[in-house]
């Protein structure tokens, strides 16, 4: 079977090409370190400590894991690897030139090779769900250890997986370390051949969010500079055909609460120039983040065309919707909000990250709206129910505080693999 999935790695070898390229006309980020796609170009390290986040969700993620392998471990060089031009942004973003950033290659032995000849990682990191059978095999081969991080299969992949059991029964058996998010994770990583005595229950480090201490501060000051005295919701990480959802909303919304603001967040950022489009073809006024002025009072929407402050405008708004969640995204983070101490809101479509939005719903601290019309009614309700609005952020900083701990297990169960490494 091994066979056969290198032959269907070089198949599409061609076409992953093309895509990247052709992707690169309209955004050239996506040409950004191009070679390195391909296992080419690397700049050459040995010994590192590796960290795999494919794109910002995850890069925010392990952002803590990564600042703590940094004290923990200061004479290693730190090396983070991300698939997404926007992943690649927000590390620089978070960290500089503190830490080594380079795109992971394509699944092609030839490239995973000359990736680990260049990179020769000491131990390796992934966060989540990313399963490569031959990125596992050149560790495996090597002596790497490689712990999963948060890892997790929904029950509708793990029947996928079943289908190509035996290749990823010799992808887990590599000396895998599982450090899975629930009991549940953990029963079905076994089931696809993990090792029951490499595969703990450690919890979810994105429960562990690290933001800066001023940033509820910021918040605040962003909104009296920018938007003073206004009601403010946030639409944040949209995606295509989400943004006229949320300008429906918000049409229904100036309907009962004539001064509200909304500031549109797309996910994106090749989009921004499309969404300021659509804005004004709905027929609202729009201003730009990066035009770095105040909110004109008759102005409806601030369009954030910035990368690495959707933070700052979750705790500069009253209500938040999380975008990614009424198209069949998946939805995006829900704790970023949480942790600001906003008001929630998503969509139905929540399958990236389930089981945090079922705990965020059942407590009262998120609610899911199936429409515009739903969520435009739910935010006026909102804005006019303060201790509603106090209840879920109540709810939700109950939900962060006793599900933190999850780095703090990460890090006692690796420090013998990094000192053995």
């Amino acid at each position: 079977m091994r066979f056969a999935y290198n032959l269907l790695t070089y198949l599409l070898l061609l076409p992953y090409a093309l895509y990247w390229c052709l992707r690169g006309i309209g955004n050239r980020s996506y040409w950004h370190k191009l070679p390195e796609r391909f296992g080419l170009a690397y700049r050459r390290l040995d010994g590192c400590i590796w960290v795999h986040a494919v794109s910002v969700g995850e890069v925010v993620a392990a952002t803590p894991l990564i600042r703590a392998l940094m004290q923990a471990y200061p004479d290693r060089q730190l090396l983070v690897t991300t698939v997404t031009p926007t992943g690649a942004a927000r590390v620089e973003t978070s960290f500089g030139d503190s830490v080594e950033h380079s795109y992971i290659p394509f699944e092609t032995p030839d490239s995973i090779n000359r990736f680990f000849a260049a990179k020769k990682p000491a131990i390796a990191m992934i966060m989540e769900t990313e399963i490569w059978p031959n990125l596992y095999h050149g560790c495996g081969i090597r002596g790497i250890p490689l712990v999963l991080i948060s890892a997790r299969i929904s029950p509708r992949s793990v029947n996928s997986y079943r289908k190509l059991l035996p290749l990823f029964r010799e992808t887990l058996s590599h000396g895998i370390v599982i450090a899975a998010q629930t009991k549940a994770d953990a029963e079905r990583f076994l089931s696809l051949g993990a090792a029951v005595e490499r595969t703990r229950v450690t919890g979810n480090i994105k429960f562990d969010i690290e933001l800066p201490a001023s940033i509820n501060s910021d918040g605040r000051d962003l909104r009296e500079a920018h938007f003073p005295g206004r009601p403010v919701w946030i639409a944040a990480s949209t995606h295509e055909g989400e943004e006229a959802l949320v300008l429906d909303a918000h049409r229904r919304v100036l309907d009962t609460v004539a001064d509200a603001l909304l500031i549109l967040v797309p996910r994106h950022p090749q989009r921004f120039a499309g969404v300021r489009e659509l804005v004004l073809k709905r027929g609202f006024d729009v201003i730009s983040r990066t035009e770095n002025r105040a909110v004109p009072p008759g102005c409806a929407v601030l369009l954030g065309d910035t990368m690495g402050e959707v933070p700052l405008f979750y705790a500069a708004a009253d209500v938040a919707f999380v975008g990614g969640s009424l198209v069949p995204i998946g939805g995006h983070n829900l704790l970023e909000p949480a942790a600001v101490s906003v008001a929630m809101l998503a969509g139905p479509h929540n399958f990236n990250a389930q089981e945090i939005a079922d705990l965020f719903v059942r407590s009262g601290a998120c609610r899911l709206v199936d429409s515009s019309d739903e969520l435009a009614a739910e935010v006026v309700a909102l804005f006019a129910d303060d201790a509603r609005r106090e209840r879920m952020v109540t709810e939700a900083a109950a939900i962060l505080a006793n599900n933190r701990g999850a780095l703090a297990r990460l890090l006692e169960m690796i420090k013998p693999l990094v000192a053995d490494a």
